[in-house]
């Protein structure tokens, strides 16, 4: 094919956006280990959110020490910056956004000093700053789908709760939440007659509840609609026995792994794509007659 007028073989330039500066407002402790930021101020002028459950934003942490260019540039900082001094990023769960006070909450899994988002979030006072960039997001619960399943660990709850208030009254409804005990449970809201079902992990690993509730459901008939995420072992369970035992459409699935055990998200999104394709690899084999 002829090379069109003006093209190089060069790649196209990435094109970051101008990020949002968000301000502190409040906070709240919700359990021993999940704290609320509300987010508000003139820097979230441009932000809108609201047409999915599962939107995220992606918070924009500084390395100490290294001073940024003003106007905050994340393209000059990557073109003249070694990457050691790169911003560092972490995906997290719009909890609600609030067009008319234009409050953006998010809601912070906490572990001590364990971290850099967690520790930043229960340290984070009135007044303190942020940028994001955001958000994004594919899911919300499908109005039409005779029944719903909604698991995950802790790092799903924001979007799970949100996709709970957004499930019409008188549908099926399984939801599933892992958490680390009994003290970590909070009040949703749910629609008349759903029930969450709080798993507490205690010393079992991460997501073995979760594995062992779901594969005991039993799904009604009909179209159903699913969202399943958390952590990338328990997911990659998930979605063997949803696709491939129960013969679940991929249509109808929303599952992904929102970290991976052992390690930081900046090494788990840096393999998450290799991951991703083992898993489908390992699927179709599976599913082949």
């Amino acid at each position: 094919m002829a090379e069109r007028l003006g093209q190089t073989n060069r790649p196209a330039e990435r094109r970051f956006p101008t990020p949002h500066r968000a301000t502190v407002l409040r906070t709240e402790r919700l359990t021993p280990h999940m704290v609320r930021v509300v987010f508000g101020g003139p820097g979230l002028d441009r932000f809108t959110a609201g047409d999915f459950t599962d939107h995220y934003v992606k918070l924009l942490f500084p390395v100490p020490g290294v001073a940024y260019p003003e106007p905050f540039d994340l393209q000059v900082i990557r073109a003249e910056l070694p990457r050691e001094h790169w911003p560092r990023t972490r995906t997290y769960t719009v909890r609600a956004w609030d067009p008319d006070a234009r409050e953006l909450t998010i809601d912070f899994v906490v572990h001590g000093n364990q971290g850099l988002a967690g520790p930043w979030a229960a340290a984070a006072a009135p007044g303190t700053e942020i940028l994001l960039n955001g958000p994004g997001g594919a899911y919300t619960p499908s109005p039409g789908a005779g029944w719903h399943l909604l698991a995950g660990d802790e790092s799903a709850l924001p979007a799970i709760a949100a996709s709970l208030v957004r499930i019409p009254a008188g549908r099926p409804v399984f939801a599933f939440v892992e958490i680390a005990g009994r003290e970590e449970e909070q009040d949703l809201r749910t629609p008349a007659g759903v029930e969450v079902q709080w798993l507490h992990r205690g010393d079992r690993p991460v997501g073995e509840l979760l594995v062992q509730a779901v594969t005991a459901v039993e799904f009604p008939a009909g179209t159903g609609d699913v969202f399943v995420h958390g952590e990338a072992g328990a997911v990659k369970a998930l979605r063997r026995l949803l696709r491939v035992e129960r013969g679940v459409p991929m249509e109808w699935l929303s599952i992904s792994g929102y970290w991976r055990a052992g390690h930081d998200e900046d090494g788990w999104q840096t393999a998450k794509r290799d991951w991703n394709n083992q898993v489908e690899t390992e699927e179709q084999a599976a599913l082949r007659p």
